[in-house]
């Protein structure tokens, strides 16, 4: 018979307490470091619609024409998108902390140079800055996250991502009117780049404290292929730029041979970079990403999702001060009821893709159809007295929905990917939003005014006119939330097949 010991054996409960302790502080210093990276996704994501509700007052201020407000908004989102897969890359295979703080850094700085222009030419030229910026931060986010977390854990995280982004997205341009109201009609729009100032400075300190330093393992494959990403540079470039100078009013119509440059360029990424691969090289994207149906399904429906979204934030922002007559800030305060549903079910949703997985996005996409519907007979069938919170309605049920498309699909698009190509994986996603954010707006916006300056003088004292602009320009944002379904419902279809070949196999 053996003898037992009253010592606690080693690895028993007591030696058991300083590795719970361990991995307590470990978890602790991970969602320490998320904080750091959801708080400037968001701070990002901000300049993407709180500028929205500042274009009259920029227009008034500097005296900006059609085609220098449309840069403002889409010249940012070009830049973004152009900056992102190279910036991917390069924290995949150096260091994801330290392009973060380079962007981050650089994005404080032009924030300054866009609060203090003197002429629209330089706040269009500090816009773009800041857009390359943001688009080398955010790719380091995500492969961040996916460095972090993993499995279950890994969708609670992007749950609360989904949420402080759909927060972010929506509170612009209340945020944004309330900052104009304290301003200033003339300059307060400054106020929209001076609070990114301070703000930046406290993320780049918690950045370098909290962020962790180590790296994920890039196969062995350290090289950066330059002649590739400047192919896809400019493919991106000659995708987007028609679209960003679409304005509606008077617009050369010789921007569309831009595309032709796409079609060549993009030929020539695709042929370079297999010739690349073929060499036992790492290009810059890996096209095996979109053998995972996961990945490629979910990224086409998030493009085309964002073709939708941030269009409609700015349509809505346009009719509510230029139909309306609304202040920045009340026009702003609309879409918080779309910002409060949003973060909730992105929340919940986080926590439920595990279990639901593509259904959950599809369901979302409906309410979003819904509620789009909803709010454009509110705008045009209310009186006008009560149209601002019948409008708030609308929101209320689209902002449902978005919350359980934007996390549930992040996390189901990144769920195959290597932790590896987490970043490039990312930002390969973020450049199809951000070109559907460049593509959606010019379409939407476009369609606006192209109503009122056919009206001519009418449309300074018609509603009517107003009505005829937001509905139309709105038909294009409903039209894509119907492709978005459609996307959504083939791949949950595919997944079902799919599922029952395997069970099928396994009898």
């Amino acid at each position: 018979m053996t003898k037992t010991s009253d010592t606690p054996a080693p690895g028993g409960a007591d030696a058991s307490r300083p590795a719970s302790a361990a991995r307590s502080e470990e978890d602790r210093q991970k969602w320490r470091a998320f904080a750091v990276c959801v708080g400037v996704a968001a701070l990002t994501i901000l300049d993407l619609s709180k500028v929205n509700v500042g274009l009259p007052s920029i227009e008034a201020s500097l005296g900006a024409g059609p085609t220098a407000l449309q840069l403002i908004v889409a010249g940012y989102a070009l830049a973004f998108g152009l900056s992102l897969v190279p910036s991917g890359r390069l924290g995949d295979l150096k260091s994801r902390r330290m392009m973060f703080v380079v962007g981050l850094t650089s994005f404080t700085v032009a924030s300054l140079l866009c609060a203090l222009a003197p002429t629209i030419e330089l706040l269009v030229a500090a816009r773009i800055l800041q857009g390359v910026a943001a688009g080398i931060q955010m790719p380091q986010v995500l492969g961040l996250i996916q460095q972090l977390f993993q499995g279950k854990e890994r969708g609670r995280a992007f749950g609360f991502f989904g949420a402080i982004i759909g927060v972010s997205t929506a509170f612009g341009p209340t945020l944004g009117g309330l900052l104009i109201a304290i301003g200033g009609p003339e300059d307060g729009w400054r106020l929209l780049f001076w609070m990114n100032i301070p703000l930046g400075l406290i993320a780049i300190f918690f950045a370098l404290k909290l962020l962790p330093k180590t790296r994920t393992a890039s196969n062995g494959h350290n090289e950066l292929d330059l002649f590739g990403i400047v192919l896809l540079g400019l493919t991106i470039f000659t995708l987007m730029l028609p679209f960003v100078l679409t304005t509606g009013q008077g617009d050369d119509p010789l921007r569309w041979l831009f595309l032709i440059g796409f079609v060549g360029f993009g030929a020539a990424f695709v042929w370079w970079e297999q010739r690349y691969k073929a060499k036992g090289k790492s290009p810059v994207v890996h096209f095996s990403l979109f053998s995972l149906a996961s990945y490629r399904n979910g990224t086409l429906i998030a493009t085309v999702y964002f073709c939708a979204l941030p269009a409609t934030f700015l349509l809505t922002t346009l009719y509510l001060q230029q139909g309306l007559g609304l202040e920045p800030v009340y026009a702003g305060m609309v879409t918080i009821p779309f910002a409060l549903t949003s973060a909730v079910a992105a929340f919940y949703g986080g926590r439920l893709v595990d279990r639901f997985g593509r259904s959950l996005v599809v369901l979302g996409l409906v309410l979003v159809a819904v509620g789009f519907v909803a709010l454009l007979l509110a705008a045009v069938l209310t009186p006008r007295e009560i149209t601002p919170y019948a409008m708030g309605v609308g929101m209320l049920i689209a902002g449902t929905g978005g919350g359980f498309v934007i996390s549930p699909n992040q996390t189901l698009t990144l769920a195959e990917v290597p932790v590896e190509m987490g970043g490039v994986a990312g930002s390969m996603g973020q450049v199809g939003q951000r070109a559907g954010t460049a593509i959606g707006t010019a379409a939407a916006v476009s369609t606006f005014y192209s109503v009122i300056a056919g009206a001519g003088g009418a449309a300074g004292s018609d509603l009517d006119v107003y009505h005829e602009a937001y509905r139309n320009g709105f038909f294009v944002t409903i039209a894509l939330v119907a492709v978005a379904l459609v996307l959504g419902l083939m791949d949950l279809r595919a997944r079902k097949k799919g599922r029952v070949g395997q069970a099928a196999e396994a009898s």
